[in-house]
Order: C-alpha cells, then structure tokens, then sequence
C-alpha cells in the first residue's frame, strides 16, 4: 500500500510540475538562445529525477560519467527500458539532441515544451525516410557542437525481453566521425514500461568508454556498442 501511495504521490506531482513549467517554456524558452532555452526546458528533467528519487524511494548509483567525451559532440547509444533515462540524459549532457517519435510532440504541454530544443523526430512507420532523417539533421547537431542521442531499439523494452538494435548510431557516427559512447541502466525494474507502480530500490546506470569511429566500420562500431550495452544488461539486473 505504501508503494502505490508512493507511486501515486510521484505521478500527481509529476504531472502538475510538467504542465506548469511547459507553459512557462512556451512563454519563455523561445526567446532565449539555444543553449539557454535547453537549460530552461531541461529544468523539468532535473526536477523529475530528483522527484523520483525522493517520492519512490530509489537509490541511483551512477558510473562512468568521467567517459563522456569532454570538448566535442558524440552519440550515446542506449538501452530503452522507462521515462527515466530520457529524462536523466538530458541532465548530464547539454545540449542533447534526441531521436524520438514525432508523435510524443503532439502531448499537451510536455510535447510542446519538448519541440522547444529541436529533437530529431520521425515517423517510425517510413523506416528509409526516417534513417534519411536522422542522417541529415543529426549531421547538423553534429555540426553546431550538439551531441545526440539513439534508442538503438526503438522502443521501450521490458527488462529481460529481448530486443533488436538498428545500426542507426553506428552509421550517423561513421558519417560524422564522431565516437560512440554506449550507455546500459536498469531503469525499467524502478519505473517499469506499464502499470502504476515505480518500484523502490536501486536503480544502476553504466557509461562506457567511447568508441573513435576512425578506423573502423560501421558493422564494428555497431557490434561493439551493442556487444558492451548487452553485457551490461545482464550484470545490472536485480
């Protein structure tokens, strides 16, 4: 009873903080510049992690961090399990680009809000146009100094089920020259895909250590990072 008190607690307050400060982006963020308007509408992802913490009863241990390349944009290839790492992401790495569905951009207020700091969104019913897509804009945030960030499977995936990864990080890398940095969690045994309830424990993240792309193929690079985030899948399971 407790846990679904908790979990309620958690989502009502959520849910009042998102509509509150995504109307006050929309009158704010988009006269501020870019770097600035991301921090604004970034707030929100901060408060949320810390939010899920305090009302869940989650302990984050958190590793690798000190991998993340310093002075240059990468992409992160990561597994896709809850909210959470979308929202955690965002909060060490800024600015940061995400691919995602175009239609989380029609949710009122969140989408919004979201739309404010230029995600790559796509239609994930054309794959070919989508992976055009992808190539051409995440080679413009590459460009202007902005990093991105790829759920090689697509979806969310409950822990334990077992998935395919697309090589679209691996390829928008290679066209790049950018390095890849693989990121693995457990995300999803403390705020699971479906259901009410978030879960009171540990909740594990793990960044590895970049992969150049110089030198190597795309088939490498993608058999590398998804070799690693599979890995580590397996050790951080409860």
């Amino acid at each position: 009873m407790v846990i679904i008190l908790r979990s309620v607690l958690f989502l009502i307050v959520f849910n009042l903080v998102t509509v509150f400060h995504a109307t006050l982006s929309l009158l704010v963020a988009p006269f501020l510049r870019y770097p600035q308007r991301f921090r604004f509408v970034v707030l929100l992802n901060h408060f949320v992690v810390w939010w899920f913490r305090v009302a869940c009863g989650v302990r984050y241990e958190i590793e690798g961090l000190e991998n993340l390349p310093k002075g240059r944009a990468f992409i992160i290839v990561c597994n896709h399990q809850s909210q959470w790492e979308t929202f955690y992401l965002q909060t060490v790495v800024t600015p940061l680009c995400t691919v995602l569905k175009k239609e989380l951009l029609s949710i009122p207020f969140f989408g919004w809000a979201l739309a404010l700091i230029n995600p790559i969104a796509i239609d994930r019913s054309l794959k070919t146009n989508a992976l055009k897509q992808i190539v051409s804009q995440g080679k413009e945030r590459i460009a202007a100094g902005v990093s991105v960030l790829i759920f090689p499977e697509g979806t969310r995936v409950e822990p334990g089920s077992d998935s395919k990864f697309s090589k679209t990080g691996a390829f928008l890398a290679k066209n790049t020259g950018t390095p890849v940095v693989p990121v693995a969690h457990n995300a999803g045994e403390r705020w699971p895909k479906r259901g009410l309830i978030k879960k009171p424990g540990v909740l594990r993240l793990v960044v590895g250590e970049a992969i150049e792309s110089k030198n190597r193929s795309t088939d490498e690079l993608y058999q590398i990072s998804t070799a690693w985030i599979e890995s580590q899948r397996e050790v951080l399971k409860d």
